[in-house]
């Protein structure tokens, strides 16, 4: 039990941390195009930053499936890839099918890799709501500043 917990924990900061300093590179990345993307016409480069956010959102949860996916590989829990990609898949984004079960000595993992889903996606949904709304009101303020 002890190591599954070790094992989730380490896991869940993992890929909590890739996202981070993805996140970091990407608001770096914004805050350089800001002169552009601030500049007429706004409204086509929201939905630019949009269909970008969404896409790093996605890659974010697609780097952290695969994590959990080769940890569940390399333990053995699983044996091939694409056991292992749809139970964390599954886990992940809590659907929970039941069609594909843990071992009883790794069932831990399972509620880990959901809980890893869920603060993930909260975390992923903030962010990119929080980049939509800074980057509408500093055009919003460019708008302003001139009229």
């Amino acid at each position: 039990m002890f190591i599954q917990i070790v094992i989730g924990t380490a896991l869940l900061i993992a890929s909590v941390m890739i996202a981070g300093i993805s996140f970091w590179f990407f608001e770096w990345r914004l805050t350089v195009s800001a002169p552009w993307l601030t500049r007429a016409p706004q409204r086509p480069k929201l939905m630019l930053v949009l269909c970008a956010t969404a896409f790093w959102v996605l890659l974010q949860m697609t780097i952290a499936v695969w994590l959990w996916a080769f940890t569940f590989l390399g333990l053995g829990v699983f044996h091939s890839v694409e056991e292992s990609v749809y139970f964390a898949l599954v886990a992940f984004t809590t659907l929970g099918f039941g069609d594909i079960l843990l071992p009883m000595e790794w069932r831990l993992l399972g509620g880990m890799a959901a809980l890893n889903g869920l603060l993930n996606i909260g975390l992923m949904t903030a962010a990119m709501v929080e980049t939509l709304r800074q980057l509408r009101l500093q055009q919003l303020a460019v708008r302003s500043q001139e009229t």
